[in-house]
């Protein structure tokens, strides 16, 4: 007989419920629980404490008879073979199935930040790559990508995107981030979680909320946010990729927000993310998150004081292992009660409680790398380098040159790989292991692309010099970039500095090449360098990739997602700034970047006709559209990025200069032209004002067309008729942009 909770015509909702009803306190709580099956194998942390707290989880034997909320990591603690490592955590789940009395199977997770972390699989360029492309629909098909070659060897649930909005580029986890732009942040992360959830993976926003504006850009500091900035700046990419991109798990922040843990954040975790936005899905701990609120917020006096503070609050799972969560310790029986519900809500919708369920055998050859991801990888690669200057003209290079190519991270794979990539997250700990895919170094691919060049050492012998300067990638002080790795200024790491005062000495033309996790100030080079090329950690296809931008293979079409400061410890004020931020008296300090957020050269020039609005008086529940022309007036194809800012001249509270609400990729080929169009919503002139309402106000408003923050073609002024009008979660929070 087939139990309601097994019917698979029955509502989720209806059969988690049936199911749950069925349970005991013991085997509601083991499906709150997870186990980190390897996290105590020989070898360095891949997440801090892991062997500490390994120690002190529960291990699965002793939850089997309850069942398994779910398994962490079985392909990216150690190096898997991928074929084996499906077959391998098949019978893991075979075990976990005959342990328990309904039969239920774990949800497996992963990280997926720059591809599935896994050995041998794609390795894709970092998020701050991702913002530099404009390209949502490339994302959307990279996290497709992505998410179905997880399901192919059986894991359920992707810890990704990364929504954090950059506050300050110290914060080591800045190549984590997609940018220092909210718009840009929450589409490209919207896109992202499009992809994840369309192969069938959960995507797990993270890290809800504030993480990326500690005080000093240090990792697990406390917030100074106000609730003006966490409102307006911090939360709407978690919002748009919840009501846009449907995602279903959200992950807390370590940090605190005034003093309050993310993780006991009760008017975060269920006021706001399920009554006011409606949220339904799981929210999972980040690793040892609940454990923190005992160890090292100190705001719970034992494990179980810190299970309850979590799971009242409104977190459902603990992740990355049992110790909080546990049979052991009963927790408030309503508490669980909603917390097991949603998660057996989820398992169903997965697929995991009907009846027929068969784990991935691992039978078939598994894959992880195969052409058309290569493929994907490149393109994204190709399409995130930004050319930040080229005064002179040295690019492109032509072939037959004396190149020399200086730098410590001139022939380095860590150059071109983010910290959650397997080789720099798991793959260090393995000196001895190969990398698994195929990553050529800058030096390597220059020498395949220019097959006619002369490589000298000596830069005085060169007709021009390649100087490459950046990050190491890892984590927890074993990068210069990475989790853990944050800055005490902007100075370019390991003694680069000198590296190009010695290099532009000599004479030689110089382009300056950066391969990083954050931006640096280069302002005391700059002047002096024929151009600049900035890559942000570009992946396993980043070196041809960057090299084809220096040949002209590749046409430079990324824009940056975050400024690019002028002096190391004058670090830009965020380009959001009100004025008042901005340089001027009676502060000695300039925090003006030396390039802004969104600017980005080509190798040829396009033209933007005037504007026309249709109606540019509109009323505070309306929208104006515009169009205008672009052309490609040089001799070759490029890729222009039209980009909306808003100006509001004057708001009831200090407002941010101009801020980014609309963007559209314009590739032209030579002497080609295309319209575009934009359709801007008076929902997109909304922020929070005194009171703490978010509302649009009638008044003036200014809609700048611009190449960059700072780089403006054409004013088109709007004026918004009518009434104040409060916004909620249903507002639009979108500008549709398209090209003819």
């Amino acid at each position: 007989m087939v139990e309601p909770w097994q019917d698979t015509t029955l509502p989720a909702h209806t059969r988690a419920a049936d199911l749950l009803a069925r349970m005991t306190t013991q085997e509601k709580t083991a499906q709150l629980s997870s186990v980190w099956i390897g996290a105590d194998t020989d070898g360095a942390d891949v997440a801090p404490g892991q062997h500490t707290y390994a120690s002190r989880s529960a291990a699965l034997d002793a939850l089997l008879p309850y069942g398994l909320g779910q398994l962490t990591r079985p392909f990216g603690t150690v190096p898997v073979e991928p074929t084996g490592g499906a077959a391998r955590l098949a019978d893991v789940q075979r075990i976990i199935r005959a342990g328990n009395r309904f039969a239920l199977p774990a949800l497996a997770h992963e990280e997926c930040l720059t591809g599935f972390t896994a050995w041998q699989a794609t390795v894709f360029p970092t998020p701050l790559a991702w913002g530099a492309t404009f390209d949502p629909e490339l994302i959307t098909e990279m996290a497709e990508a992505i998410g179905t070659s997880m399901r192919a060897v059986g894991i359920h649930q992707g810890l990704a995107p990364v929504l954090d909005v950059v506050r300050d580029a110290r914060w080591g986890r800045t190549e984590e981030a997609i940018g220092e732009d909210p718009y840009l942040v929450a589409t490209l992360g919207t896109a992202y979680v499009r992809g994840l959830e369309a192969a069938g993976i959960v995507a797990t926003l993270k890290h809800f909320a504030g993480y990326s504006a500690s005080r000093a850009a240090r990792n697990h500091a406390p917030a100074s946010l106000g609730p003006r900035e966490l409102a307006d700046v911090i939360l709407p990419p978690f919002e748009m990729a919840i009501r846009d991109g449907g995602a279903r798990s959200v992950m807390p922040a370590y940090n605190d927000i005034d003093g309050l843990p993310a993780h006991a954040h009760t008017a975060l975790l269920t006021q706001l993310l399920r009554e006011q936005w409606e949220f339904t899905g799981t929210v999972v701990s980040d690793y040892y998150g609940v454990s923190l609120l005992e160890e090292a917020h100190q705001i719970a006096d034992g494990e179980g004081a810190a299970a309850r503070l979590a799971l009242a609050a409104g977190v459902d799972v603990e992740l990355p292992a049992a110790r909080c969560f546990s049979p052991a310790d009963p927790l408030p029986e309503d508490l669980l009660d909603r917390a097991a519900l949603r998660v057996l809500i989820q398992k169903c919708e997965l697929g995991l409680l009907d009846p027929d369920w068969e784990p991935v055998t691992g039978d078939v050859p598994v894959d992880l790398d195969p052409p058309h991801m290569r493929e994907l990888a490149r393109r994204v690669a190709e399409e995130s380098v930004v050319l930040l200057a080229n005064d002179a003209g040295a690019l492109p290079l032509s072939d037959g040159l004396r190149i020399a190519v200086v730098g410590p991270l001139a022939d380095e794979q860590a150059a071109m790989l983010g910290c959650y990539t397997f080789p720099r997250h798991v793959g260090v700990h393995h000196p001895d292991l190969a990398t698994g895919v195929e990553v050529l170094t800058l030096a390597e691919a220059l020498r395949a692309e220019f097959p006619g060049a002369a490589f000298v050492d000596d830069p005085a012998d060169a007709d021009v010099a390649l100087a490459v300067v950046g990050d190491r990638s890892g984590l927890f002080g074993r990068g210069s970039s990475g989790e853990g790795c944050d800055a005490e200024d902007l100075q370019l790491p390991y003694g680069q500095a000198e590296v190009l005062d010695e290099t532009m000495a000599c004479g030689t033309p110089t382009v300056l090449v950066v391969l990083s996790g954050r931006p640096y100030a280069l302002g005391r080079w700059a002047a002096r360098a024929a151009a600049v090329v900035q890559a942000f950690f570009p992946g396993q296809e980043g070196g041809p990739a960057v090299a084809g931008v220096l040949s002209g293979r590749v046409e430079p079409s990324g824009r940056l997602p975050i400024s690019v400061p002028r002096s190391p410890g004058g670090q830009p004020a965020p380009y959001l700034a009100p004025p008042l931020a901005r340089h001027g008296f009676p502060s000695t300090v300039d925090p003006t970047p030396l390039y802004p957020f969104g600017h980005g050269l080509s190798y040829t020039a396009f033209s933007w006709g005037q504007p026309h609005c249709d109606a540019p008086e509109f009323t505070t529940d309306g929208e104006a559209s515009i169009r205008l022309t672009v052309r490609n007036t040089g001799d070759r194809p490029g890729t222009e990025v039209v980009q909306l800012y808003l100006h509001d001249p004057v708001g009831t509270v200090a407002r941010p200069e101009v801020r980014l609400v609309g963007y559209a990729r314009v590739p032209l080929d030579a002497g080609a032209s295309a319209e575009v169009r934009a359709t801007f919503p008076a929902d997109l002139a909304a922020y929070t004002g005194a009171d703490g309402r978010r509302v649009v106000e009638p008044g003036a408003l200014e809609l700048r067309v611009a190449a960059s923050s700072a780089h403006v073609h054409h004013t088109v002024p709007l004026t918004l008729t009518g009434p104040v009008r409060e916004v909620g979660h249903a507002r639009r929070m979108r500008c549709e942009v398209r090209v003819k």
